[in-house]
């Protein structure tokens, strides 16, 4: 099943009882399509990108996932995120069962970076 979420237009590939965990962005947990849509409703959540997906793992058709993502909000601030996904595989193909959204809060794994002229 592919659902939308926010976009109607676009989706991803979920389950139906998929459960997205947003507690450490401090937007709680969603449990189910339904609740996921309307918790990205309610978030304002104007955009959401993600990049570097590196899939891992596999053990008894299950996979785990870890990408970086941007959420632009309605309210124009951005957020550096890592996603952390389970994915199983399904009759016609692998679906999220559970993401879990961490916030970036340190750059570069707590590495400084320092250029010429700057301290």
């Amino acid at each position: 099943m592919i659902v939308a979420v926010g976009d109607r237009d676009r989706g991803y590939s979920a389950r139906a009882d998929a459960v997205h965990d947003l507690s450490d962005v401090g937007a709680g947990t969603f449990e189910g399509i339904e609740a996921i849509r309307n918790g990205a409703l309610e978030c304002g959540a104007g955009a959401h990108h993600i990049t570097n997906i590196v899939i891992s793992g596999q053990e008894d058709d299950v996979v785990t996932a870890q990408s970086k993502g941007l959420l632009l909000m309605a309210n124009g601030s951005v957020t550096s995120v890592t996603h952390l996904d389970t994915l199983p595989r399904e009759e016609g193909g692998w679906r999220i069962s559970r993401r879990v959204i961490l916030a970036q809060r340190r750059p570069l794994g707590d590495l400084h970076l320092t250029y010429p002229g700057r301290h």
